[in-house]
């Protein structure tokens, strides 16, 4: 197998970020939709006078992911990231 040389593997760098950005980018919009979502969903628990924190629901929202996932995201990452964006939409619905 022949190597790279450094500007090809420069080259490639490069598009590889370029690629990542371009996902990003895409992730940014349905993470924003979701966040939208719960603020919606935060003002129906206040007016039905539920509290914001569900954790039986997240366990459901995160068992439905664990289902989903076909990896490379191993299992505890997945649960971080959703982890994450779960307690930052909760924060936003106080």
């Amino acid at each position: 197998m022949k190597k790279r040389t450094e500007l090809e593997l420069l080259k490639n760098l490069k598009e590889k970020r370029k690629d990542i950005d371009l996902i990003d980018q895409k992730l940014l919009s349905p993470i924003s939709q979701r966040l939208c979502i719960t603020l919606e969903i935060g003002e129906i628990k206040e007016e039905m006078g539920e509290k914001i924190y569900d954790p039986e629901r997240e366990k459901e929202v995160l068992g439905k992911l664990k289902l989903k996932n076909k990896g490379p995201l191993e299992a505890k990452e997945l649960k971080k990231i959703f982890g994450t964006i779960m307690e930052i939409c909760r924060k936003s619905q106080n």
